[in-house]
């Protein structure tokens, strides 16, 4: 039987990538980093906890398995470099001394590479998530405003720059504004800040970055990302269609509705920009 490893950050993501990859016949070895993947509550063939740390950890148990392919799905935020009760293992420190900077693309590159000496190769996320790509087009009853759609056009352009700065891949804009600019902090926080400062009817933008590895770092957007949109009252959550992924999807449409929020998944050359 063909197996595929799961290295599984936050979020329902991992889980999803565990059924669609069973579907296809694979045994799913579930790899959940703690302390930030979540229960996983069975949905792969096995699961194996290891702290985020310990890069050494997670390469003996991928090999023990006999895993030669697996994929990085989930958030794992940046931030835990700074926090002083993750303790990487020697192999993470010293990978992590090598790194020119540490930018998401420098250090999943280098990551990516290790794995790969131990003849781990990093798939594609996209190869078992083709039926979760964001659409083109107003997937809402509420559809944007022509004032709105200036504004995502606005937030598209400088989303790209920001993604091919590698700083991050939202922006939060209003009245062709910056409101905020994701960076470390993660998508919900920048909402947070962009939709406080805007009052209500911010709009937010989130692309794949224009130098995408879809082998990580793959743009998602899922309930709490609305749910965290409500909280500041923004209006348009708009993602790039086809380059980032949308979690359950039905479950955003009707809440979405219920709040009078738009989603809408956009390309280059759905706008004038």
């Amino acid at each position: 039987m063909k197996k595929i490893g799961i290295i599984s950050g936050k979020g329902s993501l991992p889980c999803l990538l565990a059924e669609e990859a069973k579907k296809q016949g694979y045994y799913v070895l579930m790899v959940a980093l703690d302390p930030i993947a979540d229960h996983l509550n069975g949905c792969a063939d096995e699961i194996k906890r290891v702290n985020v740390g310990k890069l050494g950890r997670l390469i003996k148990v991928l090999k023990d398995a006999g895993i030669t392919e697996a994929i990085m799905a989930g958030k794992v935020s940046k931030s835990l470099l700074y926090k002083s009760n993750i303790q990487p293992d020697m192999r993470a420190v010293k990978l992590l001394f090598k790194l020119k900077d540490k930018k998401d693309d420098t250090i999943l590159q280098a990551i990516t590479e290790e794995l790969k000496t131990e003849g781990i190769q990093i798939v594609e996320t996209t190869c078992f998530a083709q039926e979760l790509l964001m659409p083109e087009g107003v997937i809402t009853k509420t559809k944007p405003t022509t004032a709105i759609k200036k504004d995502i056009e606005f937030g598209y352009r400088i989303a790209l720059e920001i993604g091919r700065l590698d700083i991050g891949q939202t922006v939060v804009v209003k009245d062709r504004a910056v409101m905020a600019v994701e960076a470390i902090e993660g998508t919900d926080e920048a909402i947070r800040r962009g939709g406080g400062l805007a009052g209500s009817g911010a709009v937010v933008v989130k692309v794949a970055k224009p130098q995408q590895d879809f082998r990580y770092d793959v743009p998602v957007v899922g309930i709490e990302t609305l749910k965290t949109m409500i909280q500041v009252k923004a209006s348009t959550l708009a993602v790039e269609a086809a380059r980032a992924i949308i979690v359950q999807k039905d479950e955003m449409i009707r809440l979405a509705d219920r709040h009078n929020i738009s989603i809408i998944g956009i390309t280059k050359d759905s706008l004038c920009c």
